[in-house]
């Protein structure tokens, strides 16, 4: 698993790396990082910003939120059902 930067350190060398004052893969020999994830950054960064179109970080938080919403939502209703029709069963006259 590759190392995690923390937010402030991404936004500083996108901010450099936006500068064009050196070319991409000096800057990210410089930082530490790959070149692939400087070019992954920049496209994120764009994206979020509104540059190039598609899924913004916090649109793609938020399906995934309610994706484990819903997940946690079905499981429940599944244990409700589950209830329900063993009191029923329970109920029944003998």
């Amino acid at each position: 698993m590759p190392k995690a930067f923390p937010a402030e350190f991404r936004r500083d060398v996108i901010a450099v790396a936006r500068k064009g004052e050196a070319p991409l893969s000096q800057i990210a020999k410089d930082f530490g990082v790959s070149e692939s994830c400087l070019h992954r950054w920049l496209k994120i960064a764009d994206i979020d910003d509104g540059v190039r179109p598609g899924v913004t970080t916090a649109e793609s938080m938020e399906v995934r939120e309610l994706r484990r919403r819903n997940r946690t939502l079905e499981q429940e209703n599944e244990i409700l059902r589950r209830a329900a029709a063993f009191f029923a069963r329970e109920s029944l006259p003998k």
